[in-house]
């Protein structure tokens, strides 16, 4: 009788051992997920501000290159 109750608090120990892990498992995965998006969010955000500085820049050399020729009579 008391070999079965030590196997049955045994087995409820291994199975409460397993949904912790199991648990702990789930959390390190949200936290990998939410780094993720977190770090696709950073580099969406990235790009974005460079392209918008290059388009800046392309734009404002065009128009001082248009003022040259302008200035100098390349262009009218």
């Amino acid at each position: 009788m008391a070999s079965k109750s030590f196997q049955d608090l045994k087995k409820q120990a291994e199975e409460a051992a397993q949904e912790a892990a199991n648990a702990a498992a789930e959390t390190a995965q949200q936290a990998v997920d939410q780094a993720t998006e977190a770090g696709q969010k950073a580099a969406e955000h990235l790009v974005k501000s460079t392209q918008e500085g290059i388009d800046k820049t392309t734009g404002q050399a065009a128009e001082a290159i248009s003022s040259f020729g302008k200035k100098y009579g390349f262009q009218k």
